[in-house]
């Protein structure tokens, strides 16, 4: 099931921290204290790891689907999209000395 702004809007913190699940791989958690935050599931040498997408409202619903779709095609071309992001931000460290651009390049 796809989610939906409205879903994402109402999900409230509850007793324990949860998820929910979008399509792709794309999911919002939610944690005790209410904080959401967008995460990934892909799979990666017979694992399945998550890479967190940033958190709402600050990344929407459609901002998360964007940068969803250019981890998904970096998974398809064998790129581990954990150690892309790791390298894309120690390569723009390296000449900006800046830490808080977009992790994310096509």
């Amino acid at each position: 099931m796809a989610l939906t702004d409205t879903a994402v809007r109402h999900a409230k913190s509850r007793a324990k921290d949860y998820t929910l699940p979008g399509y792709n791989g794309l999911a919002l958690f939610v944690n005790t204290k209410g904080a959401k935050c967008w995460h990934f599931r892909f799979s990666w040498a017979d694992k399945q790891p998550r890479i967190s997408l940033g958190t709402y409202p600050e990344i929407s619903l459609r901002d998360a689907r964007a940068l969803r779709d250019i981890a998904r095609a970096l998974v398809a071309k064998g790129i581990d999209p954990r150690a892309h992001r790791r390298q894309v931000c120690n390569a723009r460290c390296m000449t900006t000395g800046s830490t808080s651009e977009t992790f994310f390049q096509r």
